[in-house]
């Protein structure tokens, strides 16, 4: 076990962690919501630190990250556990299971860095599960690999305290991809917590210079109205900005889709295309259908002219027509992609 950096105490025997905004009350033995941070005798301490549940070389595109370093492969790591109660999480194997005791399989910050030269990665990726969880392993692994040009990367659901996003962004965090799933309403009822503590921390991350890109799985009759999909693309334009890209996630029954009804429901492909207008009448200028082998609007194209640009497969890149310096070859429009460490200011 490794002691937490985030928490504080309330008194002799009971301890307040700061990790994520659930800010657990923690009394001496006992574990906090996530059970990954545990009191022990006044101390908090983590169960997670190089506890791996997973592990594998993705396409950054896999993220979904689009507009950084396309069609480069970072070493992805999750661990166990999760801070949210979705019923119908995509990876709940790992993100509704406990801490096991991994230590047979503990991979150590050294180990990551030979993993990550081994697979000739570009980059790292905490995702999977919740990373805000692995919060003192991702920055021992960011501390060590970012001074070596390898990019830094998180996928999560923006839950974090805004002190530890803070510690994540000074360490070397050069791009967030977040889940954005719903209103108020849906984060109360399927998350049991608030959305005003992610839209914060987007705004704080896209300050500090983080490359961020949000994503929202839209499912069938939770999420997928007119009036919230606007809304999710208002805040994406005001709060972010226009070149911010959205990308619409075709939702496939999964963990309790029986218990809620959603067993036989797939996103139709009409709501996921309504989506992306509503996101390019609203401004956004790079809208994407992910989960949908084939479409269309996996690839980016011009905002000016509308030329293909990036052609993509699944989760890969086919063919890139971007010419030096993400110049749109037909009318030279500027195209915002990250592709070099220099033009990424964390």
């Amino acid at each position: 076990m490794k002691k937490s950096l985030l928490y504080e105490k309330k008194d002799s025997n009971t301890l307040r962690c700061a990790t994520c905004e659930r800010r657990c009350v923690i009394s001496d033995g006992k574990l906090g919501f996530c059970k990954t941070r545990i009191n022990k005798k006044g101390k908090l301490y983590t169960l997670l630190y190089g506890n791996i549940s997973s592990i594998s070389n993705n396409p950054i595109e896999k993220k979904p990250l689009y507009h950084f370093f396309p069609g480069t492969k970072a070493l992805t790591v999750g661990t166990w556990s999760c801070n949210f109660t979705c019923p119908f999480c995509q990876n709940w194997e790992i993100s509704k299971t406990p801490p096991l005791d991994n230590s047979n399989n503990y991979l150590s910050k050294e180990q990551f860095l030979e993993l990550l030269t081994k697979f000739k990665s570009q980059g790292t990726s905490f995702s999977l599960n919740e990373p805000t969880l692995l919060l003192e392993y991702a920055l021992d692994v960011i501390k060590l690999t970012r001074p070596l040009n390898f990019y830094q990367t998180y996928v999560t659901n923006m839950y974090m305290t805004e002190d530890a996003l803070k510690l994540l962004i000074k360490a070397g965090l050069n791009a967030i991809c977040a889940n954005v799933k719903g209103d108020h309403s849906f984060y109360k009822k399927h998350c049991t917590t608030n959305l005003d503590s992610v839209w914060r921390n987007l705004q704080i991350a896209k300050e500090l210079g983080v490359h961020v890109e949000v994503v929202t799985l839209i499912i069938p009759h939770e999420n997928d109205s007119e009036d919230l999909l606007m809304d999710i693309a208002k805040k994406i334009t005001t709060l972010l900005g226009e070149d911010t890209p959205w990308h619409c996630n075709q939702y496939s029954p999964a963990y309790k889709a029986l218990e809620i009804g959603l067993a036989d429901y797939r996103t139709p492909l009409e709501t996921l295309e309504m989506a992306y207008k509503i996101g390019i009448d609203l401004g956004l200028k790079f809208v994407y259908i992910g989960n949908v082998h084939g479409h269309k609007q996996e690839n980016t194209f011009c905002p000016n002219c509308e030329s293909l640009l990036i052609e993509r497969t699944i989760f890969g890149i086919k063919n890139n027509y971007l010419k030096e310096d993400n110049i749109c070859p037909n009318c030279g429009e500027l195209i915002p992609i990250i592709n070099t460490l220099d033009n990424n200011s964390n």
